[in-house]
C-alpha cells in the first residue's frame, strides 16, 4: 500500500518516553516533564513551529531486576516500545519531525519502528560517547542501554532484535556514531570488523564540530537518504553539563555539540530525533533543563531557517511496510 506523505517543514511532533528501565541509575524518567517545564514547546512555537504534544507514555522505572542478569528489566522496557510505536507512526504519517523526549536509550528503538512503518531504508546517526554495542553474552552490567545499538543490528536479546519483525532495524552500514570516547573491549571488537563508519570525540575537537558534523553528513549520504538522531547527553563534557545518567571525563564540550546538532539538524532529510539521559534528579534548581532547551531550540530554530530558504519539494511518496 503506497501512502503519500507531505513533508510540513514548520511542524514537530512531541513524544515523551518517561524511562529508566534501560538505565544505569534512577531519574531519567522525569526527564520529559523536566523538559516540559523548561519551557520547551512554548519555546519551540516561539520561533515559528506548529507543534502537536502527542503526551507521554506510562512511566516505566529503573530496577535492579537480579532474576535477569544479562539483560534487566525487558518486560518493561519492551511495554514502552509497545506504546511509544503507534505514536511515532502517527507522527511519521503526518509527515511532521519527530521529537521523542526521553528518557534511556531503549526508546530510539520505538522511534525508528515507527519510522520503518512507512521509510523501508533510512539512516542512523548515533550521536553518543558510548558504542552501546555490547549484548547479553558480553555486558558487563546487563543494562539494555549498553546494548541498544547492538540490538538495532540485530545482535542481542530476542524481544528487541525482533521488536521491528526481521533484523535489522537499521543496517550497520547505514549508521555513523559521531562522538565516540568510551568503549568496552567486547565493543572494540567489534568496531574493528563492522562496516559502520564510526567519529572519535578527539578528531571532531581537532576538525571542528561544525566541520566534523558536516563531513558526517556526507558519510550518511544526507543529501538524498533519510536519517534519524539519536542524542545522548551524556556526550557532553561533564563539566559542561554533570546531569546525565553516566557522565565522565572527556566528551565533547556542550559548544561543540550545540554547533554539530546545529548542522545536522539544517539537513531536509531529518525524518526525527530522540534525546536520552538526561537525569533532572542530578539537576536541583532546574538549570540543566534550560540549557538543553536551548540546545534543542537553537538547532532546531536553525532548522526552521534553512528548510524555509530552500525550494519547496515536491510530495513524496512512501510504501508502507504492511498490506
Amino acid at each position: 500500500m503506497a501512502v503519500k506523505i507531505v513533508r510540513q517543514p514548520n511542524k514537530i511532533a512531541i513524544i515523551g518516553a518517561p524511562t529508566s528501565a534501560a538505565a544505569f541509575s534512577p531519574g531519567s524518567e522525569k526527564a520529559p516533564a523536566a523538559l516540559r517545564d523548561a519551557g520547551i514547546i512554548e519555546r519551540l512555537k516561539s520561533v515559528g513551529y506548529e507543534v502537536s504534544d502527542l503526551g507521554d507514555c506510562k512511566k516505566r522505572l529503573f530496577a535492579d531486576d537480579e532474576e535477569h542478569k544479562r539483560a534487566r528489566n525487558l518486560p518493561e522496557i519492551v511495554a514502552l516500545l509497545n506504546e511509544l510505536k503507534p505514536h511515532a507512526e502517527a507522527a511519521f504519517k503526518s509527515g511532521t519531525l519527530v521529537l521523542v523526549l526521553g528518557g534511556d536509550c531503549s526508546e530510539i528503538i520505538g522511534l525508528l519502528t515507527g519510522a520503518r512503518r512507512y521509510y523501508k531504508h533510512f539512516n542512523l546517526l548515533w550521536f553518543d560517547r558510548d558504542a552501546d554495542l555490547n549484548t547479553p553474552a558480553s555486558t558487563p552490567s546487563g543494562r539494555i542501554d549498553g546494548m541498544v545499538l547492538a540490538s538495532i543490528f540485530g545482535k542481542g536479546s530476542p524481544e528487541l532484535v525482533r521488536f521491528w519483525g526481521e533484523p535489522p532495524l537499521v543496517r550497520e552500514p547505514d549508521t555513523v556514531i559521531f562522538g565516540l570516547d568510551r568503549v568496552d573491549p567486547a565493543e572494540q571488537e567489534f568496531l574493528v570488523r563492522t562496516p559502520m563508519r564510526h567519529v572519535y570525540a578527539v578528531d571532531i575537537q581537532a576538525k571542528g564540530a561544525a566541520k566534523a558534523a558536516q563531513d558526517t553528513l556526507g558519510l550518511l549520504h544526507a543529501d538524498s537518504r533519510e536519517f534519524v538522531i539519536h542524542l545522548d547527553f551524556d556526550v557532553i563534557a561533564q563539566e559542561d553539563f554533570p546531569a546525565t545518567n553516566v557522565p565522565g571525563p572527556g566528551g565533547l564540550s556542550f559548544a561543540d555539540v550545540q554547533a554539530s546538532l546545529t548542522e545536522f539538524a539544517k539537513s531536509k532529510n531529518l525524518l526525527g530525533l530522540d534525546v536520552a539521559q538526561y537525569n533532572p534528579d542530578k539537576d536541583p534548581n532546574g538549570s540543566g533543563a534550560k540549557k538543553l532547551v536551548d540546545l534543542l531550540v537553537e538547532a532546531l530554530d536553525a532548522r526552521l531557517t534553512a528548510l524555509s530558504a530552500a525550494p519547496a519539494a515536491a510530495p513524496e511518496e512512501t510504501s508502507s511496510q504492511t498490506a
